[in-house]
């Protein structure tokens, strides 16, 4: 639904810009740029700026050059986050807690407790990556959790391990959040969801890498066992890969290093116009943001059905390996064939979220994704063959990863204050709850078919496809009734409303909900 006071027009954002197009006076864009932040803020449009004809070739062109410097670097450390996370799994199929000695379960105990600090530090660690900027925060975590990852290869003990996981768990956890708040800040909504799902799909993509590096290296033979020379491998190039990210990535789009003048001022406009005036530039967190956040309650009703949503493709990320070698394939080649499920969960990630993003909707393309998931994990379940459940995982894979990048783009343009959403960011991250649950279904004593774990796996997928379906209704609620308020309010009390501060962002009544 369009109104005049919930989308920018051109001819608003003109009195800003003295130039229709936006194009011809670049120069007058960076002079005039702080008045839309100062004079009058503009209403956040519903279905995404409108881009003139030439400002179109310009927007294109700024696409291009972020996901040529930006998006695969971010992709890349991303990529390197989920393979950090999973090798414990990959190492379990070759003997690494009879090695050092470690009961059946202590590889499932570890991962479980992973996700303590994993989830407690993810909205702390958001903060102080808002504060310090997440240019350099990130390559931080990156090459603090690398150096956990590669003390794993001299684990002597259950103890150590858990020790070591929850280290990892702590300089992880913020790793997620930031990113997705640092591309929230280099692209408008609507171009959005489709990079985020690229990144995202990384984590999908590390178990199918992961596999092809876990089958070459656990073959190596010398002084060590198989299973250390995959933590050294892999913590090492973790290590490696920060302090490059560090000196590559720019602290914010308008002082990309690889883009032109009029590049960077229309990266900072864009975003802007994006946002109705907010500033995505400066850092920090005030406590108006950590009290909205806190209340905030689209978020709250969200979060179970993200939990529930992302239970099979976290237990999948760590298990997968294990469920496919008890389908009767031998060690080495469970790690190999593993890949095309991943590989396909990826796939099946970019399909919807380029359609997402393409169609403007979030809410149905998350629910059909949990369809093929359900579809899925009955076929594993009732199946009578071992290539017939090994088929079922890649259909239900198709899904499993879809829920949350496009529920974090979903409440990332719906919270457009930058304070606030950095910190929502982090509060979703208590989304991996799912790993908690994920790490203990696929125990040994429910091998080699997993019924249980499974079925469980289903319960949670039909209440996330229903809680999902009533999230949207309730924003649709939410939309008629400002809808209603404004439409009784008077054109100075419209703009009072834009320009005051009672209510922020998302709270004004001039903000429609995206479904």
């Amino acid at each position: 639904m369009s109104t005049p006071y919930s989308e920018a027009k051109p001819e608003v954002w003109a009195v800003h810009s003295h130039d229709p197009s936006g194009v011809s006076d670049q120069h007058s864009r960076v002079e005039k740029q702080p008045a839309v932040h100062e004079e009058a803020p503009l209403s956040v449009p519903e279905l995404g700026i409108e881009i003139s004809h030439d400002e179109r070739a310009l927007h294109r062109r700024v696409n291009m050059k972020m996901d040529l410097f930006v998006l695969p670097i971010m992709s890349l450390l991303y990529l390197m986050n989920g393979i950090d996370r999973s090798n414990v799994g990959n190492a379990a199929t070759v003997n690494f807690t009879q090695d050092v000695g470690m009961p059946a379960n202590a590889v499932n105990n570890a991962v479980s407790l992973f996700f303590i600090t994993f989830i407690i530090f993810q909205p702390i660690s958001s903060a102080i990556g808002k504060a310090v900027g997440v240019k350099y925060w990130m390559p931080f975590l990156m090459v603090s959790w690398g150096l956990f990852t590669l003390a794993h290869a001299y684990v002597k003990s259950e103890g150590e391990l858990i020790a070591f996981r929850l280290m990892v768990g702590v300089f992880e956890a913020g790793f997620y959040p930031c990113s997705v708040y640092y591309l929230s800040t280099c692209y408008i909504r609507y171009d959005l969801a489709f990079r985020v799902a690229i990144f995202y799909g990384c984590y999908a993509i590390a178990g199918a890498f992961s596999g092809l590096i876990a089958y070459g290296l656990l073959q190596v033979k010398g002084a060590l066992y198989p299973w250390q020379y995959l933590f050294i491998v892999e913590g090492a190039f973790t290590c490696a890969l920060g302090v490059f990210a560090l000196f590559w990535l720019p602290r914010h789009i308008s002082t990309a290093w690889f883009l032109k003048e009029d590049e960077r001022e229309w990266a900072a406009e864009r975003m802007a116009r994006d946002s109705g005036g907010q500033d995505n530039v400066s850092v920090g967190i005030t406590m108006r943001d950590v009290k909205e956040s806190l209340k905030d309650w689209k978020f709250w009703v969200i979060l179970p059905a993200n939990i529930a949503a992302s239970v099979p493709g976290q237990a999948f990320s760590v298990f997968l390996p294990i469920i496919v070698k008890n389908l009767g394939y031998a060690s080495y080649r469970a790690n190999l064939f593993s890949v095309p499920p991943y590989a396909i969960g990826a796939v099946g990630l970019w399909c919807f979220a380029y359609s997402s993003d393409h169609f403007k909707e979030r809410a149905f393309h998350i629910i059909t994704a949990l369809g093929v998931v359900i579809l899925g994990l009955i076929l594993v379940n009732e199946l009578p063959t071992n290539q017939g459940k090994y088929a079922a995982l890649c259909i239900l894979q198709i899904g499993s990863y879809t829920a949350p990048p496009l529920t974090v783009a979903w409440l990332s343009q719906n919270t457009p204050s930058p304070g606030k959403r950095a910190l929502i960011m982090g509060f979703n991250g208590w989304g991996n709850l799912a790993g908690v649950i994920g790490s203990q279904l696929f125990r040994a004593q429910y091998a080699p078919a997993y019924r249980l774990p499974f079925f469980v796996c289903l319960g949670v997928n039909i209440f996330a496809f229903l809680a999902y379906l009533a999230y949207r209704y309730l924003l649709l609620f939410a939309n008629r009734r400002r809808a209603a308020k404004v439409a009784r309010m008077s054109p100075e009390e419209v703009q009072e409303e834009l320009t005051d501060e009672k209510r922020l962002g998302d709270k004004k009544y001039t903000f429609r909900y995206t479904t």
